[in-house]
């Protein structure tokens, strides 16, 4: 279990859905949920122990995914690499779930214990999921006409995230585990059941980065579009796992509208916003990332595709984003871009969030490389296009 040093916390309430066990794992959940080092792991026990994993009898300790790695499994932060997808490290996502004794667990945050029996299995259909109401503004994904200040489409928030951005604004999401572990028909149902108060026609998934239990989100759309054709599934996403088969695959679920985040155009840009460290796996990201944007606009013209585009002179310069924008013009120039004003918060406090003027002069570079939809997020809300 963690512990928490006093004079540093700030209240934010992260803590509250930290998957923690006792004794504690080092999984390290704690640290990433915490904006301000105010919590720590507690005491590990060092006692390795013996398990069996596939039939295999191994000595670990730490967590089922060092059990895992001792029996000679590679665990990897990119779906199509290793043999265990092990994406958010907070337990939020299920992406790394193994079967514990005849039951599903998270490989990333379960310690191992004596006698305990590991099994790999298919990635489960469980999520945690919190947040359940309506968006007044909307995604990058939601269509610029539609985002009038009332309700424009009901929203849920699936926790844990592969990136680690340190001015993320949904921490309480992205970095934590959860308290409603939904399976798809759950989640359908809460969608729905808020929707039919708003009627807002859109229901979203959102997160932390929804993407990641590829099993979850597929079904779960799948139960919308079941019980009501008629509403637009929009699915809002950095994109950095999305692989053409999955973007078919949602699409063929009944995904309508997806919105992505594009996080620079050099790696390192991207891992200055993102918080990522190691750089193959930041430019496999960014890669897929774009490519998706590629592959949507390109493959699947029936979806309304978004792009969210950040800015902050403090981690991205006007000349990027102007080669950004040549690269999206490149692709589609009627493509909606969103320009979005990244400010404090989280771990990012020493930066101020960009004035009126300065979002609409970089809205303004972008239609000078010829995009045709460009909107600015500001202060005062959406301008454009």
């Amino acid at each position: 279990m963690f512990r928490i040093i006093p004079e540093r916390c700030t209240g934010c309430g992260n803590c509250r859905t930290i998957q923690c066990s006792e004794p504690c794992s080092s999984c390290g959940a704690c640290q990433l949920a915490c904006p301000s080092g105010a919590l720590i792991p507690g005491e590990q026990d060092e006692t390795l122990c013996t398990v069996t994993v596939n039939g295999v009898r191994v000595r670990a300790r730490g967590t089922v995914k060092n059990a895992l790695e001792a029996a000679g499994f590679r665990v990897s932060s990119l779906p199509d690499e290793g043999d265990l997808f092990a994406p958010c490290g907070s337990g939020g996502c299920w992406a790394c779930s193994v079967s514990v004794n005849g039951r599903p667990a998270q490989a990333c945050i379960t310690p191992p214990q004596g006698g305990m029996v590991i099994e790999t299995m298919d990635e489960p259909a469980l999520r945690y999921v919190s947040k359940f109401g309506p968006h007044t503004a909307g995604g990058v994904g939601t269509p610029h006409h539609e985002k009038t200040g009332l309700a424009v489409e009901v929203v849920c928030f699936a926790h844990g995230c592969n990136l680690r951005c340190p001015q993320c604004q949904k921490s309480q999401a992205a970095f934590t585990g959860g308290l409603n572990l939904l399976d798809p028909e759950e989640t359908a149902n809460l969608l729905l059941g808020v929707e039919s108060v708003y009627r807002t026609g859109t229901v979203t998934f959102s997160g932390g980065e929804c993407t990641l239990n590829r099993a979850w989100l597929i079904k779960s759309i799948e139960e919308v579009r079941k019980r009501d054709g008629s509403l637009n599934i929009h699915v809002d996403t950095n994109g950095t796992i999305l692989t053409r088969d999955y973007i078919d695959e949602l699409v063929l679920a009944g995904m309508r509208r997806i919105g992505i985040d594009l996080k620079g155009l050099r790696p390192e840009t991207f891992m200055r916003i993102t918080g990522m460290e190691d750089r193959k796996t930041s430019e496999a990201y960014l890669e897929n990332s774009w490519d998706a944007i590629r592959y949507i606009a390109t493959g699947h013209r029936e979806v309304f595709l978004g792009v969210g585009v950040p800015y902050n002179s403090k981690l991205i310069s006007v000349d990027e984003i102007r080669g950004m924008a040549a690269l999206i013009g490149s692709i589609s120039r009627k493509i909606q871009v969103t320009v979005l004003d990244y400010r404090s918060e989280f771990r990012c406090m020493d930066i101020e969030r960009p004035s009126v003027k300065e979002m609409l002069h970089v809205k303004g570079v972008m239609e000078d490389e010829g995009l045709e939809v460009v909107l600015a997020q500001t202060e005062h809300g959406f301008m454009g296009p």
